[in-house]
């Protein structure tokens, strides 16, 4: 892990910080209270009778692991006044040395849609990127065909740069992602 790195951010709004094993039962009522699929990229309703408590440490652990080895920052997105889990972040580091480039993930409960979370979350995690990780470049990697994740990458400055053809092997075959890029140290950045 870097050091001096601050690995627990707020916004008017959120928390945004790994998840801990003292967060099972908010971080599994989020996917317990999800609502049936919005659209195909949408998951909808998670059979989580697999993800007891013991199963959970375990994840917290391998999470803890990957951030000391500075290879992917997975993080919990929490609801400042209520507690409520909304939805999870990450940063995966690419390349570090000459390039400290990252790639970006985010995923908000599909029960707390169109309240601006995804926009306050991941211009939170850009910024930090920026400022407190370190990186210069970021990527988001879209499925094709999903407007709501273009659009909300869009509105943050993320600029559209190629399709990779059979990029990542999802649901039994290797598919197309659209790449979105951002480098955080150019002048224009307005985050």
């Amino acid at each position: 892990m870097k050091k001096n790195l601050r690995l627990q951010f707020t916004t008017q709004r959120l928390i945004i910080r790994p998840l801990e094993e003292k967060d099972y039962e908010t971080w599994l009522s989020g996917f317990t209270n999800r609502r049936p699929a919005q659209h195909r990229f949408d998951d909808g309703q998670i059979d989580m009778s697999e993800a007891t408590l013991p199963w959970f440490a375990a994840l917290v652990e391998k999470q803890k692991q990957s951030i000391l080895e500075d290879d992917l920052y997975i993080f919990g997105i929490f609801d400042k006044a209520t507690s409520a889990h909304i939805g999870m972040l990450d940063l995966k580091k690419l390349s570090r040395d000459e390039f400290q480039w990252a790639e970006i993930g985010y995923f908000i409960h599909n029960q707390y849609w169109r309240e601006g979370y995804g926009t306050e979350a991941v211009s939170e995690l850009i910024k930090q990127a920026r400022d407190n990780f370190k990186f210069h470049r970021l990527e988001a990697h879209i499925d094709l065909g999903n407007i709501p994740s273009q659009r909300l990458v869009e509105k943050l400055g993320f600029q559209f740069e190629c399709v990779r053809k059979g990029f990542i092997f999802q649901n039994g075959k290797w598919t197309d992602q659209q790449v979105y890029y951002q480098n955080l140290h150019d002048a224009s950045l307005n985050i």
